[in-house]
């Protein structure tokens, strides 16, 4: 089970508060959306063939049956299907599948089952995608639950280092609405780490589901994930092996419950649907399956801290492609859109990171760095603004997030932009503060939540658990209540922007969300009630004057300038302005009204 493609099998774990249909099918829990069919195709000729995994979507009127039929005649097997958006997971012959799929009325396209995203770092290595969020690291000076707080809470010892909350005013907040335990936020990231002792006492253990295999190498042979650590290569719903899943959901809702930090909604509950590999890559299936299961369980909020590739734009007719990548990207266009459609229509907000290649989404510049996998595949792709979309962020229904620094200016990474952005938070900038004694510090990024396996992998602690000279580098924090210790990492990016407005996204359903008659004991609020009040309490902030703004000063190429676009209304840098947590729980009835 090791090496298969994550997007083949999706696993569910038992247990939950959903009242959906389950059955367990060849030792997987799957819900009423999802059906696991068959394993590997038969002995015919085309099975002996090298087969690959595709992610294949029924046409808009096609029936099931002659979908079904439509593969087979094209020479696949079905494994699986996703029946919430008409997606099915194939098994077939490499050579061809594609293209003998796009000629079927019944089939609106197939894409590979392979890495289609991953977090917004740019690169194609490990090491490159860490160069925005890890900037600092280059040359840069598990307890028992707790219960839960009252309905407003205070403040953490370490929250003094974690000027993002300030800056959203959810000190302020949380003396009036520290969020709701019915509210239910869900983390489509690489996992959670659901003993760390901030994250346990709001962990929805039995609601969380990892919808990935691990991978130690792909077909070429590359390494992917690489050694599995658990049984199957199933990694456990409460554990993350990777970090940047367990920062977000820190900052959205560590405990206020006077260890370590507190999030921006400190009471509501945290819900791991993990899609991603260790490695921080995507797949398309479990990116899909993980968004309408966000949908069928009742949760109210996701994060989106990613975008989807091997294409930075996923474009529908690019000429620089192949036949068969225009049809994939088409492909996954499609999936996306009714994926986001069928969770925002069962009452999800959905909130995604604007991203960090220091770009105007209206304008985007030629991309140089797609397919970034596999490795070495890229070449110069110029972009169509009005047929190229950046996913999910540019998808329906999405909440679009730039990063600043504790200056309250845009980060020299973040993305902007009047086209997609909604709103701006704090991501972290750590050129920030040039010409001050806070330029290129630790203190500028976002601190948070760090596992300790993946702290004792990274040399940042030692065995003993101690904060290594490599780990006091780069801030890495340990605190500590009787035998009980966490720890916590320093990272910046449009990732660690968007949990603070997923954080006030949840503070708004806690305080005007009403019970849910579809799952019992939990509230709702319209997706589109939510965003109304999270754009009209923003705190408005003007463009910058110049408009203009170099960062040629901080040591960044021209490429970095950016332009702001709008007024103080609606702007390209700050969209309708900071996300304000006090402002939307005092405020936000008047945008509710009519």
């Amino acid at each position: 089970m090791c090496g298969v493609l994550a997007g083949t099998v999706g696993r569910f774990g038992g247990g939950g508060r959903v009242k959906i249909r389950r059955g367990l099918v060849n030792g997987l829990f799957v819900s009423a959306s999802v059906l696991v069919l068959a394993f590997g195709a038969g002995g015919t000729a085309a099975a002996q063939q090298q087969q690959d995994d595709y992610t294949v979507l029924v046409a808009d009127g096609a029936s099931r049956d002659a979908a079904v039929a439509a593969v087979r005649a094209a020479g696949g097997t079905v494994v699986r299907e996703n029946t919430a958006i008409g997606a099915l997971t194939v098994r077939a012959p490499a050579a061809g599948f594609v293209q003998r799929v796009a000629s079927s009325h019944a089939l609106l396209g197939a894409t590979h089952a392979r890495p289609i995203g991953h977090l917004p770092h740019g690169g194609n290595t490990p090491q490159q995608r860490d160069a925005v969020e890890k900037e600092n690291h280059d040359g840069a000076a598990i307890g028992p639950r707790v219960q839960r707080g009252p309905a407003t809470a205070g403040m953490d010892p370490l929250d003094d280092k974690l000027w993002g909350l300030k800056m959203v005013r959810s000190d302020l907040a949380r003396t009036r609405q520290a969020g709701d335990r019915r509210v239910y936020v869900g983390v489509l990231d690489t996992g959670i780490d659901g003993t760390h002792p901030d994250i346990a006492p709001n962990f929805d253990y039995g609601l969380s589901r990892n919808f990935t295999v691990d991978i130690p190498t792909d077909s070429t042979g590359a390494t992917v994930d690489g050694p599995c650590e658990f049984r199957g290569c199933v990694d456990p719903v409460d554990h993350d092996d990777n970090g940047h899943g367990t920062h977000v959901a820190a900052t959205i809702a560590a405990a206020a419950n006077g260890f370590g930090v507190s999030g921006v909604a400190p009471n509501v509950t945290l819900v791991n649907i993990r899609g991603a590999q260790d490695s921080g890559f995507f797949f398309l299936q479990p990116v899909v399956d993980a968004l309408t299961y966000a949908g069928d369980a009742g949760l109210d909020v996701v994060n989106m801290s990613f975008y989807l590739d091997p294409w930075l734009y996923n474009c529908t007719a690019n000429p620089a492609d192949s036949p068969e990548a225009r049809i994939e990207q088409r492909t996954t266009i499609a999936a996306m859109r009714r994926a986001l459609d069928y969770a925002h229509d069962r009452g999800v907000t959905l909130v995604a990171a604007l991203g960090n290649n220091h770009e105007d989404l209206g304008h985007p510049r030629t991309d140089t760095s797609s397919p970034d996998y596999p490795a070495n595949a890229a070449y110069p792709r110029p972009i169509d603004n009005a047929t190229c979309l950046d996913l999910p962020v540019e998808g329906p229904h999405v909440i679009g997030v730039s990063a600043l620094g504790p200056s309250g200016g845009k980060a020299d990474y973040s993305n902007y932009g009047v086209e997609q952005i909604s709103v701006s938070a704090p991501g972290g900038y750590f050129r920030d503060g040039f010409g001050t004694d806070w330029y290129r510090t630790n203190e500028n990024l976002i601190l948070s939540a760090y596992p300790r396996n993946v702290a004792l992998a990274a040399g940042a602690i030692d065995a003993e658990g101690n904060v290594t000279a490599a780990g006091q580098a780069v801030g890495v924090q340990k605190f500590c209540s009787g035998a009980t210790c966490g720890y916590y990492q320093y990272l910046q990016g449009t990732s660690m922007a968007t949990p603070h407005v997923v954080g006030v996204a949840a503070l708004i359903v806690s305080q005007y969300g009403r019970p849910d008659p579809r799952h019992r004991g939990t509230l709702t609020m319209s997706p589109d009630a939510v965003e109304r009040v999270l754009e009209g309490t923003a705190t408005r902030r003007p463009c910058p004057v110049p408009a203009t703004v170099s960062y040629e000063n901080v040591g960044r190429s021209a490429e970095f300038t950016a332009t702001c676009e709008g007024t103080e209304a609606f702007n390209g840098f700050y969209g309708h302005g900071i996300v304000d947590a006090y402002g939307a729980v005092t405020r936000g009835a008047a945008f509710l009204r009519g």
